[in-house]
């Protein structure tokens, strides 16, 4: 069973994951929707994500990137690295 801690890491880890995934979208001009149709998700999927309600794995993680247009370590970077003035990654 996880304690209360563990918890409460994982739900800042997808959180964050979720903050950096939509400021990378965004950064494309793409609408969750849009996003979704690349990378073979439902927009609601993409949604949970980018909200940090779901634990994506890292094989939907993988879609995301390719649909992007990004690597996947692009992915874990962090915020302020994530997008620069050219929406491309800095990490």
């Amino acid at each position: 069973m996880e304690t209360e801690s563990e918890v409460d890491e994982a739900r800042v880890w997808k959180r964050d994951f979720g903050y950096r995934l939509r400021l990378q979208r965004e950064a494309m001009g793409l609408s969750q929707s849009g996003l979704a149709h690349r990378a073979g998700l439902h927009p609601t999927y993409v949604s949970g994500v980018e909200r940090g309600l779901r634990n994506i794995s890292l094989v939907n993680i993988n879609r995301i990137a390719v649909a992007l247009g990004v690597p996947v370590t692009s992915m874990f970077c962090s915020a302020e690295a994530s997008v620069g003035e050219t929406g491309t990654s800095g990490c």
